[in-house]
């Protein structure tokens, strides 16, 4: 088990480029099955997580070339379906939570899907019940293996229907979207989600020939098409990186510019990270985040304590609640944070509470974290990463505490991460790999 040695306590200072989106990869790699013609991807994040999806499909048979840095050719003419009864697919979705999103276009093309109960983070029931009542609802027979853990969906030919999602899931739509493109007749998605990531997988759709209506809306509207073909689309970057280097730069009281951010998809990112009193600015498509001593978070109108919680697009993304949590701790003031989606995911607050953070854990779903206006910083400590969004949260934490600090179990890191020990060292951070 490899492990980050860090020490921590020095400013940073420099350029840091974000990666590709590692939440929009997932879905639009999944997509390439859709088609027997080739798909080129760029901006594709060299992470744990998306070199094994892609690593699934060629065990389906898709054919993947490398054609340079982060981009890919995917051509799926010879997918072999009879991959998904082999004990190797089982072991290999089951590691993989991203693995769920092959679901939709194999059902779409070739009629049948099958899923083993997929991997992931550890942060709560993450239920996948959107999933397969959308494509039920497109005429698709669903069976659950209880036995093997599997999750079986068959149909000859599906067609389309109107729909109401129970709830706004990112992966849950996008199945049934990537479905409802080959579905015979029209789909209407009310309640679906809208993130950046899930229009790019439309517009992406739509450049293959689809006839996707409503983008950006969470009412679309998916006309089937026969077929779909090749096309080339190039990943977002990635909106976690960058709400956690703005959190970084606060916390060490370090000047960065986080480079070629897409800063129009970032929605209310940057404006949540300014209630905390962390100064950004806008330069082009970059954000300057000048070194800040101090950073004081705000106060609703009445005066009560600001309450930072999650809620689907175009609310705050869930995944930046754990970096919001840390850099709360040495804000001036008092904040509220309510994670609503996940019931496990503040549960990593008892290693900041050991490096000296004054965190009150109301219930598995609210803390409250009295900043320290940096009177008392941060100790070192030796810790384990519990999943991707914590253990990059406890390393913003390692990196602000004077001292050693090791956090193990960093293959979480890395699922999420491309290179992060080498782009942190660019920006002189104190942090080596060892294990």
């Amino acid at each position: 088990m490899a492990s980050f040695e860090i020490h921590g306590g020095k400013p940073l200072k420099g350029e840091i480029i974000p990666q590709g989106a590692k939440n929009e990869a997932l879905q639009i790699i999944s997509a390439t099955l859709l088609t027997p013609e080739e798909v080129i991807i760029e901006n594709i994040p060299d992470i744990r997580d998306v070199n094994k999806l892609i690593e699934l499909l060629s065990d389906f048979g898709v054919k993947v070339r490398q054609l340079g840095a982060g981009a890919f050719s995917f051509k799926a003419d010879e997918v072999n379906l009879d991959f998904l009864y082999t004990g190797d697919f089982q072991k290999k979705a089951a590691q993989l939570r991203g693995s769920v999103m092959i679901v939709g276009p194999l059902l779409a093309r070739f009629g049948r899907a099958s899923i083993p109960k997929p991997g992931g983070d550890k942060i709560g029931r993450r239920r996948l019940d959107t999933h397969f009542v959308g494509l039920e609802k497109l005429g698709a027979a669903f069976h659950f293996d209880s036995e093997r853990c599997f999750y079986n969906i068959e149909s000859p030919r599906l067609k389309g229907c109107y729909m109401l999602l129970d709830e706004a899931s990112v992966t849950g739509t996008a199945n049934v979207v990537m479905a409802a493109a080959l579905a015979e007749g029209t789909t209407t998605i009310y309640n679906a989600a809208c993130e950046p990531y899930l229009q790019q997988l439309c517009k992406m759709l739509n450049r293959m020939g689809a006839r996707i209506s409503g983008i950006g809306s969470n009412l679309l509207t998916i006309e089937g098409v026969a077929s779909l073909g090749g096309c080339t689309h190039r990943l977002l970057p990635d909106m976690i990186e960058i709400g956690s280097f703005i959190g970084l730069a606060a916390m060490t009281q370090s000047e960065l510019t986080i480079k070629e951010v897409a800063f129009d998809e970032l929605g209310m990112i940057p404006g949540v990270f300014r209630k905390l009193g962390i100064q950004l600015e806008r330069r082009g498509n970059d954000i300057f985040i000048p070194a800040q001593e101090v950073y004081e978070a705000d106060t609703f109108i009445d005066g009560s304590i600001l309450t930072i919680s999650d809620a689907p697009w175009p609310g705050f993304t869930p995944d930046l609640l754990s970096i919001v949590l840390v850099v709360a701790t040495q804000a001036k003031g008092s904040v509220l944070v309510h994670q609503k989606m996940f019931e496990s995911r503040l549960f990593f607050v008892d290693k900041l509470i050991d490096m000296g953070a004054q965190i009150i854990l109301c219930d598995p779903h609210r803390a409250t974290v009295i900043g320290l206006e940096r009177k008392t910083p941060l100790r070192g400590l030796e810790m384990v990463s519990p999943d991707i969004r914590a253990g990059v949260a406890l390393l913003i934490a390692a990196l602000s505490a004077p001292g050693e600090s090791t956090i193990h179990n960093i293959e979480q890191i890395d699922r999420g991460y491309q290179y992060i020990d080498t782009r942190l060292r660019n920006i002189g951070a104190d942090i080596r790999r060892i294990g």
